[in-house]
């Protein structure tokens, strides 16, 4: 697999303007203008170079970042004139080269060495069949010349996001929100669903709404078919499975523990790189340094690790260095610990802000901002540990859900920020939804059938919702502002249907990811496994004080957010008097909530 990786994907920022036949302004060009708009404000994520191509009512953009040897043979968006199709393309297919291999067979020529066009073949070949045959993050639009269709993909897990506005007669999309709005022409008013979800569900807004009502998105596994009238058509592609056989429910521990270090292996695998170093974001915990075992047992040349950490507050311990120190030493990686004062954080955060697709409150982000900076300053891919608590039952909600006789209420007592009664004294009242719409969404998902075990169902949700709008777009949104290409080996699509058939008991051994650590420890120390769990906490940001108190203050205060008026009065009030008492139950600040999303607004200058 590693021979071959020099024409890897292009990890980037792609757009375009469809115009319908029929509608307000029925087979007019699209506007080339609107596309380079959308391409320029994805500057960050492909500094290398930009492409645009127009077909009369069609046209695409692309911005570009080099991973390694590309040529411009690759350059996109990538037209195939003899088989009348053109694409713009976002992601890495890991199993290109055993892709082109079989198409080859099959007849078809290539005029590149690259992964975009092996996608453009098989789309030729295998019609909307072609996604269910990649490995790997992707988000494309691939237009028929022929039959004038567009088709929008998105992979199994979102890792690459696609958002789109609609306006009678035409549709835009683009990588990023902000690229959307840069376009102009954007319907900006709120989304009072998508606003429940940001206040109750952590920030997580699942697809397809934003909290603008103008903007929506793709949701993963999902492939749109647009025809030339504007007609749409939504398939499904992939759906993650928790029903089990006889046989898998029997397996002992033992035999699962096996299974998921050989399927973590060949993850872990695909996404190596040949003929650039490779770094792994090292938070110290479980997941990101077994990362760093498996690849180190793979033989990855120049193996960086990076840990971050900020300065403690109200006591509370702002690093794990002690841990990512240990995994280091360990394995010999070339090590960078960045420890970042306050007060730089403080700076930083306003372009953290700006570089979110959505308003997210994690404090993680500024996190992996700043360590995507760091790193991007010496390579261009890493491996980082995202959706191993999701896939593998690492949170503290799954225990309470073994033996719940109701689910949901378990689910939104261990999970929800608020429950609707209280969301009703904090947002205005013209702002606040009709209805419980974060509950039901839980209740509706729940009720799916596939997962009959509770934990299981709380697993399938996180998986395929809250992880791809909450850790994954984070670590999209942040490691792409430093043209950085992260790649998650624990959403590998065949390690996450193993898990799913894993009965949840073992998951929840050893207080949580129990399989998981199991696996781990033929490869890592110990002392990394046995540890309390921790993550990359943000003390200043978790007890709003100082001058992040000021920055919020002033944001919730101002003429724009006046005007906005989305809170109550006398619950900002209350937060400004007293940020440490108003806590979610995932201990976030109430506080840190509301104002990121006012920064946030203001920062997109919506």
């Amino acid at each position: 697999m590693k021979e071959g990786m020099e024409g890897t994907g292009p990890m980037c920022g792609i757009c375009g303007e469809i115009r319908f036949t029929r509608g307000a302004t029925g087979g007019e060009m699209a506007s080339a203008a609107a596309i380079e708009r959308m391409a320029n404000a994805m500057a960050p994520r492909g500094p290398d170079g930009a492409g645009l191509v127009l077909r009369g009512r069609v046209g695409f953009g692309h911005r570009r970042l080099r991973i390694i040897d590309l040529t411009e043979a690759a350059a996109q968006p990538f037209v195939d004139s003899h088989l009348g199709l053109t694409i713009a393309f976002n992601g890495c297919i890991y199993n290109y080269p055993e892709l082109r291999a079989e198409l080859e067979q099959k007849g078809h020529r290539f005029a590149s060495t690259g992964d975009t066009e092996v996608i453009v073949k098989a789309w030729k070949e295998w019609g909307l069949e072609a996604p269910k045959r990649f490995l790997g993050m992707f988000a494309f639009a691939i237009h028929e010349r022929d039959s004038g269709r567009v088709t929008l993909v998105r992979d199994r897990f979102g890792i690459k996001p696609l958002y789109y506005a609609e306006a009678p007669g035409r549709l835009r999309f683009a990588s990023t929100l902000p690229a959307l709005l840069a376009a102009g022409d954007v319907d900006t008013s709120f989304d009072r669903i998508a606003l429940h979800h940001y206040m109750t569900w952590h920030a997580v807004v699942p697809p397809p709404r934003t909290i603008l009502a103008g903007i929506r998105k793709l949701p993963p596994a999902t492939l749109r078919v647009i025809e030339p009238d504007g007609a749409t058509t939504d398939h499904v592609w992939w759906e993650p499975r928790f029903d089990r056989s006889p046989e898998d429910a029997a397996r002992p521990a033992e035999e699962w523990n096996e299974m998921v270090l050989e399927s973590l292996r060949t993850a872990v695998r695909r996404r190596m790189v040949a003929d650039v170093p490779v770094g792994v974001l090292l938070s110290g915990g479980v997941d990101s340094s077994l990362i760093v075992g498996l690849l180190a047992e793979e033989g990855q040349e120049g193996l960086a690790t990076y840990s971050i950490g900020f300065e403690e507050a109200h006591g509370e311990k702002g690093d794990e260095f002690v841990y990512s120190d240990l995994i280091a030493k360990h394995y010999g990686t070339k090590h960078h610990k960045i420890f970042i004062p306050s007060d730089e954080m403080r700076t930083n955060l306003p372009d953290a802000i700006a570089a979110m697709s959505e308003p997210m409150v994690s404090y993680d982000n500024i996190g992996f901002y700043l360590l995507s900076r760091e790193v991007s300053k010496t390579i261009k891919v890493v491996q980082s540990g995202q959706g191993a608590d999701e896939v593998f039952g690492g949170y503290h909600w799954y225990p309470p859900m073994a033996d719940a006789n109701d689910p949901v209420e378990a689910y939104a007592d261990a999970f929800f920020d608020r429950d609707h009664g209280r969301l009703a004294q904090h947002l205005a009242p013209e702002w606040l939804a009709d209805r419980d719409a974060s509950r039901e969404f839980v209740a509706e998902h729940f009720a799916r059938p596939g997962a009959d075990d509770p934990v299981d169902k709380a697993l399938r949700l996180d998986t395929n919702v809250m992880l791809v709008d909450d850790p994954v777009k984070r670590v999209d949104s942040m490691t792409m502002a430093w043209g950085l290409e992260a790649r998650v080996p624990f959403l590998d699509h065949e390690l996450v249907e193993l898990s799913g058939r894993i009965p949840a008991a073992h998951k929840l051994a050893h207080g949580g990811k129990g399989v998981l650590k199991e696996a781990a420890r033929k490869v890592i120390p110990p002392q990394v496994i046995d540890r309390p769990k921790g993550y990359f906490p943000v003390p200043a940001l978790k007890y709003v004080g100082g001058e992040t108190l000021a920055m919020c203050r002033d944001a919730l205060t101002s003429r724009p957010a006046r005007e906005r008026g989305l809170f109550r009065q006398d619950y900002l009030d209350a937060l400004f008097a007293d940020p440490a008492a108003h806590v979610t139950r995932l201990r976030g600040s109430e506080l840190w909530q509301v104002a990121l999303l006012e920064l946030w607004l203001q920062k997109q200058g919506v």
